[in-house]
């Protein structure tokens, strides 16, 4: 199990990375001096799955956990949500020194995040990612948070976790959909700044169908997907994409400058999510926002042709969507309007240079972006 450590102003957390890595959970928490209640907060679909192994870790180390289960989707990424845990909390006993211990994707664990963020005024945080998209992205670097119905992750916190458990065995229950989503967060952290991890998914071998089985946690299975065929180590895939966002989040831990480059083709993407309210996963709308970023780029002369044919291909071998929605400009454009990036009236867009180098723009003339979505 590889151990990456992230550093941040009031201290530092460890990421836990590799197979079995969410049976060690209960025994690497106590090893950082935590004792007696914690609650695990997951939903039904991950919870079928992994919430009694990890239940069982936790026991296994002189917990007494409580399994709470939140709804599953973005649409449920909300204030109420987070409100209807507090009563389990409060019933389960917690007080400030009990972990919150997040289980599942991105949305759970932004929302279970600012829950732990918000009970008692803040109580431990763990990060269980069990998605792709979470595991390389979301899970690393203590942005917490809920959308609200003029736009996503509007209400927040900053909330560092005491730790992530990062094990690629859980991916085997993820539909390849989900991991194909998980596969635009690996691309655009290629492009910020690992040419290394861009150039091994353009040369790995084109991805094939295969069938998925559902792993036992005593006797995990080796991972199936179709999508992580691409390389021989979903492991090495894991590390070199979370160390991008270790090495951004350490320059910047609460989002004054370099940071903003981990939203290339978000300010696209989230207007994208919006104006389709939501039916559009947030790794496809990241696909298509970073395809988008890319023309834009290569319209203003930032990059050349070259480097955006090679993003549009990326994206377009592995099967992502580099298109943007058919919706109309003038929606999505006011979806943008909304975006927490903003700076004033300025949109900032962060635009591809060269591949594994990126920058901030505002002040981008509007009749460029709509060319684009167009």
């Amino acid at each position: 199990m590889k151990t990456i450590t992230v550093k941040h102003p009031t201290g530092s957390y460890p990421i836990h990375l590799g197979e079995d890595a969410l049976s060690q959970t209960g025994r690497l928490l106590a090893e950082l001096g935590y004792s007696g209640r914690c609650a695990v907060l997951t939903n039904e679909i991950v919870g079928r799955h992994y919430a009694a192994p990890l239940c069982d870790s936790l026991s296994q180390a002189g917990f007494t956990p409580t399994r709470i289960d939140l709804p599953d989707g973005e649409q449920y990424k909300t204030l109420d949500t987070v409100a209807s845990a507090y009563p389990h909390l409060v019933e389960a006993k917690l007080d400030r020194r009990s972990p919150i211990i997040a289980l599942g994707g991105g949305v759970l664990g932004d929302t279970a995040g600012y829950v732990a963020a918000s009970f008692l005024r803040g109580v431990p945080l763990v990060q269980i990612p069990t998605t792709l998209l979470a595991m390389v992205d979301s899970s690393v670097g203590g942005k917490t948070g809920v959308d609200l119905p003029q736009g996503k992750n509007l209400v927040g916190a900053f909330k560092q976790p005491e730790m992530v458990i990062v094990d690629p065995n859980v991916l085997q229950t993820l539909p390849d959909a989900e991991i194909k989503a998980g596969l635009a967060e690996v691309v655009k952290h290629g492009i910020i700044d690992s040419p290394e991890l861009f150039e091994a998914l353009e040369t790995s071998n084109q991805p094939t169908a295969t069938t998925t089985s559902i792993p036992s946690p005593q006797s995990p299975a080796p991972i199936l997907h179709s999508s992580f065929s691409i390389l021989h180590s979903p492991t090495w895939l894991l590390h070199e994409a979370i160390m991008v966002k270790v090495r951004v989040v350490q320059e910047d831990p609460f989002e004054q400058g370099r940071r903003a480059v981990l939203n290339l083709g978000h300010t696209f993407g989230h207007a994208f999510e919006q104006v389709s309210s939501y039916q559009i996963r947030h790794g496809e709308g990241v696909a298509m926002g970073t395809a988008c970023a890319a023309r834009l780029a290569a319209r203003l002369g930032y990059c050349d042709d070259q480097t955006t044919e090679r993003i549009i291909g990326l994206l377009d071998r592995l099967h992502m969507p580099s298109q943007p929605p058919d919706y109309p400009a003038a929606d999505i454009m006011a979806a943008m309007s909304t975006d927490k990036k903003r700076q004033g009236n300025s949109l900032r867009f962060i635009l591809p240079r060269a591949i594994g180098d990126v920058d901030i723009f505002k002040d981008i003339p509007p009749a460029d972006v709509k060319a684009v979505l167009a």
